[in-house]
């Protein structure tokens, strides 16, 4: 056997570290370009960040939306262009820090609306250095603080994108469980899926080493345990960090094989019919656990954690929670869209027929 695993993400873990932001070197001088979103500026979040760096080093786009498309971040482009930040600070979820990634790497380069180039038109350019960026995640679930992609969207194409490279990963990650808090029911379940499903499909990987096992593995174990608590308990600080550290662990594990067909499937989904991210990539996982453990010979502790896991995802009906969004019927005529190279053929079992992945629990 052999492998390989690179990850130079600094991580700074556990509560308080957003407190201590200001003795990161990476965030000593220059200007910083703080990405985020209105919430986060009405809230405070982001007035104390530029309180504590100082309001003559920091400045705010706060334009962030839900699936970051391309032409708004090709707008935040052209605005922050003249005046370039020496550091990109992201607070919020995924769709924060993978605006964050992206801009990142789009600021630096002269090219005229960069990611509509890049992404929508398929023009590779040589990129400039990367903007470092520091990635403060305040939802327990996309990961993204510590991978080396950015998901960008279009909805004029209902097309999903991804940004790679190892200079699209951030340069440090501040996890502070504390900031999950104040996260709403619904946006607690659908990203900690999301972090359930990134553990998972690192597992049925053909990229799979030892070490993102190990991270998967230990992911599921928290998850499966801190998810009901913290639904049922969402002040409790302790079930809040083994979720954020769960997340994290997960995140680490993608970071080395990518993901696979629940991912494949889903994008189709949330590009057609809005879909949160988190709920069209688990809806599938019960059956995708089923079949993979029919199929294969999985260490039997690991498989019995599966099996734990999707007893706790069948619980949380999440056929139920899909249909509010589409009918199957509209989800079945996605099936053309929902095998992607890159992602469904990392998956190492047998994709005979998508019926057997998308098909709703007991049907």
């Amino acid at each position: 056997m052999s492998w390989h695993h690179f990850n130079p993400v600094q991580i700074e873990f556990g509560v308080g570290s957003f407190a201590r932001l200001a003795e990161l070197d990476a965030l000593a001088t220059g200007q910083v370009l703080l990405v985020t979103t209105e919430g986060f500026v009405r809230r405070g979040q982001a007035g104390e960040i530029v309180r504590v760096l100082g309001a003559d080093r920091v400045a705010v786009y706060d334009g962030v939306t839900p699936n970051p498309e391309i032409d708004d971040l090709d707008a935040a482009v052209r605005e922050w262009r003249p005046h370039m930040p020496a550091t990109i600070l992201a607070l919020g979820g995924g769709s924060a820090i993978d605006a964050a990634k992206a801009l990142a790497v789009a600021l630096p380069n002269g090219v005229v609306d960069p990611l509509d180039t890049l992404l929508r038109r398929g023009q590779v350019f040589k990129r400039n250095a990367t903007l470092p960026v520091v990635a403060i995640p305040t939802t327990s679930g996309t990961g993204s603080e510590v991978t080396p992609f950015a998901t960008v969207w279009d909805g004029r194409e209902h097309r999903k994108h991804s940004i790679a490279g190892s200079d699209v990963y951030p340069r440090v990650a501040v996890v502070d469980p504390e900031l999950t808090l104040s996260l709403p029911p619904q946006e607690t379940l659908y990203t900690a899926l999301d972090a359930i499903s990134h553990a998972l499909e690192s597992l049925w990987n053909r990229n799979r080493t030892p070490l993102s096992e190990s991270f998967a593995t230990r992911a599921l174990s928290g998850a499966v345990v801190a998810l009901p608590a913290v639904l049922a308990r969402p002040q409790d600080l302790e079930a809040r960090v083994s979720m954020q550290q769960a997340s994290l662990l997960a995140g680490m594990a993608i970071s080395q094989t990518r993901t696979a067909i629940a991912h494949s499937i889903s994008y189709a989904l949330t590009s057609h019919f809005g879909v949160p991210h988190g709920l069209a990539c688990s809806f599938t996982l019960p059956n995708i656990i089923a079949k993979y453990l029919d199929e294969r010979n999985e260490d039997p502790v690991l498989a019995s954690l599966m099996r734990d896991v999707r007893l706790m995802l069948v619980g949380l009906e999440l056929d139920s929670r899909l249909q509010q969004y589409a009918s199957l019927a509209q989800i079945e005529s996605l099936k053309g869209e929902m095998v992607q190279p890159g992602r469904a053929d990392n998956y190492v079992g047998r994709i005979d027929n998508l019926e057997d992945f998308i098909r709703p629990q007991g049907g």
